[in-house]
């Protein structure tokens, strides 16, 4: 079994990053290629993640367990899948703990290991694989959040307007024809939008993030040694 241990900055509020990540369906949507079923059963979630290597598409399926410990603020996870050959197959096991104030940093804690064609691959670029991932994931869930505020400051200006205390008055000194006067309704507050899914993840992109990863790395390591 390998292990992780990494660490992304989200910068968001964790009061508002905390409530997307509770949400399996959103926290999908904010990995790149990634979809999960529509049901669940007492925290069991099937779904899959598709990455394209040049003009060819893998699809790898599997399910997770989850259990959040709101008040700690933290996830844990159990997880398993195979690819549409059979030729692969993962297992992994940890879990994301999320801190912070004005900015939130997701602790990721795990182990995982993978059999068949990518064993090796899994084994050596494994950990930079997922740091990249992860670096992509923030920015997702950052976006997302944003896309959100708005939405909501949207949804309280119209409410505002509605609620115009001037409103009344003006409505009363203005002329008003009863044959075509329309009966007022009120503004209804601006829909949340539904979160845009990740672009598909591209192998080769993910594993150029990853080599950019380990070369900062090892510089860093060599600085520290010396």
């Amino acid at each position: 079994m390998a292990s992780i241990s990494e660490q992304t900055v989200i910068p968001s509020p964790l009061e508002e990053v905390w409530p997307l990540l509770s949400d399996p369906g959103l926290v999908a949507a904010c990995i790149p290629g990634a979809e999960l079923a529509a049901e669940q059963t007492d925290g069991l979630w099937r779904g899959s993640i598709r990455i394209k290597f040049g003009p060819t598409v893998a699809t790898f399926r599997g399910e997770v367990t989850l259990s959040y410990d709101h008040a700690a603020r933290r996830c844990t996870i159990e997880g398993r899948g195979i690819d549409q050959r059979g030729a692969s197959r993962a297992l992994a096991s940890g879990s994301v703990t999320a801190s912070g104030a004005e900015t939130t940093t997701l602790a990721v804690d795990g182990t995982y290991s993978v059999t068949g064609p990518l064993e090796m691959f899994a084994n050596t670029g494994g950990v930079h694989v997922a740091r990249a991932l992860l670096g992509e994931f923030s920015a997702n869930m950052a976006r997302m959040v944003e896309e959100r505020r708005a939405a909501e400051g949207s949804g309280a200006a119209s409410l505002s307007g509605a609620a115009d205390p001037a409103a009344p008055r003006r409505a009363a000194e203005a002329p008003t024809d009863l044959a075509t006067e329309s009966p007022p309704s009120a503004a209804a507050p601006a829909p949340t939008p539904s979160p845009a899914r990740a672009t598909e993840l591209s192998a080769f992109k993910l594993l150029w993030q990853a080599f950019l990863s380990w070369l900062r790395h090892h510089i860093h390591k060599q600085g520290t040694q010396r």
